[in-house]
């Protein structure tokens, strides 16, 4: 089971890597040779590191650099994309305690005991501990990387509280809209229209949507 839980043999070389790779040109793929010639970084505790990349999203399994290797080399995103590496690296960790890079070493160390099922004292144990903590000290996880969506689209992160009532978040389920108009000032010749956007809530119960529905006919759409 620790093998799902990445680590390198020294975690110090982490640091090295990384920085290298923000001056380097980033290749078509991430080679041993990538790595050796272009980084200057060889033997073998360095070779761990290619492996370990995969892991972390930074790499596709065919050594081709991610969208978040990338964004890690652009300074504006670089702590908070390796922060998302970190979160999909360490996937089990967080989702026992999503504010893991929060918790000090004991607390991790504990995580990871209870994940592997190895003893507290165990090397690998150790290494894994100490190779989040590197990795955490170089993330900024206060800063989410903007997703790539089209413009005008707004982040589900960013939904309108739920309780607001309509128009806003009900809960993850699909959206739809509800055109009307309205005979305001039809003697001048002015046509009023509007638009209603609603998000419908993640249910099963078709009774929940017919109600909706109802309301909607009853109270907004009656001419």
């Amino acid at each position: 089971m620790a093998g799902k839980i990445p680590y390198v043999n020294q975690p110090g070389s982490i640091a090295r890597i990384l920085k290298k790779i923000k001056e380097a040109k980033t290749p078509e793929r991430f080679t041993q040779d990538f790595l050796e010639t272009k980084l200057a970084c060889r033997g073998g505790n360095y070779r761990q590191f290619i492996p370990f990349a995969k892991k972390l999203g930074l790499l596709n399994t065919d050594g081709s650099p991610t969208d978040i290797y990338k964004k890690y080399r652009n300074t504006a995103t670089s702590e908070a994309a390796l922060a998302e590496a970190v979160r999909i690296g360490y996937r089990e960790i967080f989702e026992r305690n999503e504010y893991a890079n929060t918790l000090n070493r004991e607390q991790i160390k504990g995580l990871v005991v209870e994940i592997t099922g190895l003893e507290s004292n165990n090397r690998v144990v150790q290494l894994i501990c100490q190779t989040f903590e590197t990795l955490k000290t170089l993330a900024n996880f206060e800063v989410r990387l903007p997703k790539d969506a089209p413009e005008g689209e707004i982040d589900a992160g960013e939904s309108p509280d739920a309780s607001a009532g309509l128009g806003t978040g009900l809960g993850a389920g699909a959206g739809t809209s509800v055109g009307g108009g309205t005979g305001i000032g039809s003697e001048l010749g002015l046509n009023l229209s509007y638009t209603i956007n609603l998000v419908l809530p993640k249910t099963d119960d078709p009774a929940v949507f017919n109600a909706i529905f109802r309301s909607l006919r009853d109270n907004l759409l009656r001419k």
